[in-house]
């Protein structure tokens, strides 16, 4: 882990608090200042409360109480549970949260998934919202990391885990795998023309990353840091960690000279070096590389294009996503209660 100076810390610590404190007056009037100050690395006493603040989760708890008591409480339809608890012991296995079988770690991941597939059950339960809501439980109360996935799931990757555990189609993620690829040829064409050459699909290697938020893929302290400015910023973050290590693991002649098949190709992009996934290195990468919203936006439009042609029209209608905090706040403004009056004399 990098070691941040306590100073530092301290400081940090209560910038991120006034900024907290009045969160909807800096998301209307300093939103770039917000996203320097996730750049730089959420501080950790306040990071669950900072990953609800940015993700809208927290308005949306506020219009939903009870909601997830309510959930809770149901019993849940078979097929998930079982799919479930047979996933609970693989997450973070060991993470002191969800090392023993039945502790609060499970029970809680557990309810999380289960509420999930009552709260939308035309999707179901999807394997790779098991990692995603453990990393969340880590931050916060199961209620709290509840509403956190939903946002995920329905403004920043939405279509992705759509029908579920059983989905074969995975249309969103096959339409990213072809927008990274396109994107991957601006960035890198050393690594571009040997995927091409190998034929490898993207989704081959990156429906884990994408899937899992890179939450199983990365260092521990880079997860952290890649998911501050994933909440942030959105999904554009996610492609950008793709191509940095895209690039730095194919993206030269030598780096390819241990790389001359399809297999060796596959064997290296699931065993990458530490180097390039280590947190200073990675965040810096991923904050200079030149891939904006817009373009990630129109080659959505070309793929979708292409996809229609030879696929016909997608299954599944997903929302459209939601670029990061700010987007999602503009779309989601927060209910003010009505103020009560005051008695100005007392």
């Amino acid at each position: 882990l990098e070691e941040v100076p306590l100073e530092v810390l301290r400081q940090r610590e209560s910038k991120w608090l006034d900024m907290l404190n009045n969160w909807d007056k800096w998301m209307a009037k300093k939103h770039k200042k917000i996203r320097l100050r996730c750049q730089k690395g959420i501080p950790p006493s306040l990071r669950g409360r900072a990953w609800q603040y940015l993700s809208g989760s927290k308005v949306k708890l506020e219009q939903n109480i009870g909601k997830f008591d309510e959930l809770d409480l149901l019993p849940g339809e078979p097929k998930w549970l079982d799919v479930i608890e047979r996933d609970l012991h693989r997450q973070f296995p060991f993470h002191e949260m969800f090392v023993s079988r039945g502790g609060h770690g499970q029970q809680d991941l557990f309810r999380v998934l289960k509420a999930y597939t009552l709260y939308r059950p035309e999707e179901g339960y999807c394997q790779a919202q098991a990692p995603i809501a453990a990393v969340l439980l880590m931050h916060m109360p199961a209620e709290q990391a509840f509403w956190c996935l939903v946002q995920i799931c329905e403004k920043y990757l939405p279509g992705y885990y759509s029908e579920g555990y059983y989905s074969e189609k995975l249309e969103a993620i096959q339409l990213d795998g072809q927008i990274l690829f396109s994107l991957l040829h601006k960035v890198s064409p050393v690594a571009y023309k040997h995927l091409s050459k190998q034929k490898i699909d993207p989704i081959l290697y990156m429906t884990e990353w994408f899937m899992c938020a890179f939450s199983r893929t990365l260092p521990w302290s880079s997860v952290l840091r890649v998911w501050d400015m994933f909440f942030c910023e959105g999904v554009k973050i996610i492609f950008r960690v793709g191509l940095v290590l895209l690039k730095h693991t194919l993206g030269s002649s030598d780096k390819l000279k241990s790389c001359q098949g399809q297999y060796e190709t596959m064997e290296r992009l699931r065993a990458l070096s530490p180097k390039i996934m280590q947190e200073t290195f990675l965040v810096q990468e991923v904050i200079e590389l030149p891939v904006t919203e817009r373009q990630i936006e129109r080659e959505h439009l070309i793929q979708l294009k292409k996809w229609r042609e030879t696929h016909g029209e997608l299954q599944c209608k997903s929302p459209p996503r939601l670029h990061g905090a700010k987007a999602i706040s503009e779309a989601e403004p927060p209910t003010r209660k009505a103020l009560e009056p005051v008695p100005s004399i007392i």
